[in-house]
């Protein structure tokens, strides 16, 4: 029994300090804005850079849909392409404390099982947002447009900076198809 215990323990001292950095937890500080206004939050958002993970990985000209539905969520709608293949996923998201935390999110791709949302930085014209999870392992910038200006891309990575994320772990998103049909309109 010793022995298994003392393995365990070497096992997990082995994991913890080898796995990647990206792997790992890191403490940041995810507290959400202390004001959004869902209704002004609903529409089109353009991912101008985000922390790669699987379920996104290879996508490019990535865009966000959020509507709300008659029963109060919000249908979540993530779309790009990969591969010359358009890909689609559709969610939904619900505002568990809407007066406490509005900027406090909860979305679901799959089934029962819902993840953290936190809006962490918005323009005061909802043009722009930095959105995070209930972890370190995600990060988001979002646009209504496919492309921000120079200055705010560096007031939005300073922000996440200042709350402890690795901005050298973005990806900036591909978003040159997107591009060509808003100069068409």
């Amino acid at each position: 029994m010793k022995h298994l215990f003392l393995t365990l323990i070497m096992m997990t001292a082995f994991f913890s300090t080898s796995a990647p950095a990206e792997a790992r937890n890191i403490h940041v500080d995810n507290t959400p804005v202390q004001a959004l206004d869902l209704s002004r939050y609903l529409g089109r958002w353009y991912e101008i850079a985000r922390y790669d993970h699987r379920f996104e990985r290879g996508l490019d000209n990535t865009v966000a849909v959020y509507t709300l539905k008659s029963d109060g969520t919000v249908r979540v709608e993530n779309a790009g392409w990969k591969g010359g293949k358009y890909k689609v996923s559709t969610g939904k998201a619900k505002q568990p404390r809407p007066l406490q935390e509005p900027a406090l999110l909860r979305v679901s791709f799959f089934g029962p099982f819902y993840s953290d949302y936190r809006v962490l930085m918005l323009d005061e014209f909802y043009r722009f947002a930095l959105v995070g999870s209930g972890n370190s392992k995600y990060l988001w910038i979002l646009s209504r447009t496919p492309q921000i200006p120079y200055q705010t891309r560096l007031a939005i990575v300073h922000e996440a900076q200042r709350r402890g994320y690795d901005t050298n772990q973005l990806i900036w998103v591909d978003q040159s198809d997107n591009l060509k049909v808003a100069s068409i309109f």
